[in-house]
C-alpha cells in the first residue's frame, strides 16, 4: 500500500510542478502589466489633458467643402462638428450600416464616391483643407 502512495504521489507531484511553472511565468508577465498599469493611472489622475495645437489650428477650407460646412477658417475638430451635423441634418447615414455615408450633390465633390466610410470621411476632408 506504501508503494502506491509513493508512486501516485510522483505521479501527482510531476502534474503538479509543471503547472506551477505554468502558473509562475504566466502570473509573472501579469504582475508586470498591474505595475505599469498603476503608474499610468496616477498620471492620468493628476494632470488634465491638453489639446492638440495641431487640431486647434484655424484652416481654410476649398470651394466645395464650404458649401458644406461654411467659408470661414475654423480649427479642423469644428468643420468635422459641421460635416456630422450636415449629415445627421440631410440623413446621409446609411439605414443597415451606420458606418457609412451616403454622399449628396455637395459630399460627391468632396469624397469622390457616393459613399464612404465614416472613418475615411476625415481623411478625405483634410485634403480640401488648407
Amino acid at each position: 500500500m506504501a508503494a502506491r502512495k509513493k508512486g501516485g504521489a510522483k505521479r501527482g507531484g510531476a502534474k503538479r510542478g509543471g503547472a506551477k511553472r505554468g502558473g509562475a511565468k504566466r502570473g509573472g508577465s501579469r504582475g508586470g502589466s498591474k505595475r505599469g498599469g498603476t503608474k499610468r493611472r496616477a498620471k492620468r489622475s493628476g494632470a488634465k489633458r491638453t489639446p492638440n495645437a495641431a487640431f486647434m489650428k484655424a484652416m481654410q477650407p476649398s470651394e466645395q467643402l464650404s458649401a458644406v460646412v461654411g467659408g470661414g477658417a475654423m480649427p479642423r475638430t469644428e468643420v468635422t462638428k459641421k460635416l456630422w451635423a450636415y449629415i445627421k441634418r440631410k440623413g446621409l447615414q446609411d439605414q443597415k450600416n451606420r458606418r457609412m455615408i451616403n454622399a449628396d450633390e455637395n459630399l460627391r465633390p468632396i469624397f469622390k464616391r457616393d459613399q464612404v466610410s465614416m472613418f475615411d470621411m476625415t481623411k478625405l476632408v483634410n485634403k480640401h483643407l488648407s
